[in-house]
């Protein structure tokens, strides 16, 4: 699939979701935020795709909102500005809850929105050079839409800083405050991000695929410590006599790789 706007390349088990627009530093705008909605929700239910990989063109990975579309949407009402919000919000719900794994691979700077691309993924590998900022607050606004994806990367305590100050911050701190889990030189960038893709291959599928859903259960009911439990106690008793669980179980005692990985 090729877009003005944005491409999707499969390979195998592996689906690529590039965003490709580079002399606009992949900025988003209504037609862009709608296409990827679409694209991720075809990933999710195509049986075949096991791995996602979210990247981009050219030297940004994404610098948040483009000009023209704020402009257009400082002019509009209440009511559309809503309605376009939601849009921007379906979209990182769906990237935030697609059910395979998925991994960003932050070649160059990120703002606002491109902040929330890369929270909602499952692993995030970016290069030294990247930049980062939630700089709406310049603006007199807020990354509100994107927030439940940050702060659940950075954590509150950070987010209180970083939405505040609006203050650009550098790879080696996105490691540091969670954004980030690995900072490698560029020219490592794709070596690094298929190693990751080769070990999720290796995982079973369904496991691999629930383990996101297992981690925000965990988040929600961690207050109700009987509720967790159980939950927990569900799930893995469902988990030992799929069919998945079955082989994966039986491969490892039986010293030989389970069915899943291709050789």
């Amino acid at each position: 699939m090729t877009t003005a706007h944005f491409q999707v390349e499969r390979t195998g088990q592996v689906a690529r979701l590039r965003l490709d627009r580079p002399e606009l530093h992949n900025a988003f705008d209504a037609d862009l935020i709608a296409g990827l909605t679409a694209a991720l929700e075809a990933i999710a239910v195509d049986a075949g795709v096991r791995v996602m990989v979210l990247e981009a063109s050219g030297t940004s990975f994404s610098a948040g909102a483009d000009l023209n579309w704020m402009r257009g949407m400082a002019k509009a009402s209440e009511a559309e500005n809503r309605d376009d919000a939601l849009a921007l919000a379906r979209l990182m719900r769906t990237l935030d809850e697609l059910p395979k794994p998925t991994i960003a691979r932050v070649q160059g700077a990120a703002f606002g929105g491109g902040v929330g691309l890369v929270a909602c993924c499952d692993i995030a590998i970016g290069v030294p050079e990247a930049k980062f900022g939630l700089t709406e607050s310049r603006l007199g606004l807020l990354p509100a839409v994107i927030s439940p994806y940050v702060v659940a990367a950075i954590g509150s305590r950070q987010a209180r800083r970083w939405f505040a100050s609006a203050e650009s911050f550098d790879a080696d701190t996105a490691l540091q405050i969670g954004l980030l889990h690995q900072v490698v030189p560029a020219g490592h960038l794709d070596a690094v991000v298929q190693r990751q893709v080769d070990l999720l291959l290796k995982a079973g599928p369904i496991a691999s695929a629930t383990a996101k859903t297992l981690v925000r259960d965990v988040v929600a009911m961690g207050s109700d410590r009987d509720a967790l439990d159980a939950a927990n106690a569900h799930l893995i008793a469902r988990l030992r006599i799929s069919p998945e669980g079955q082989q994966g179980i039986a491969a490892f005692l039986e010293k030989h790789p389970p069915a899943w990985i291709k050789e």
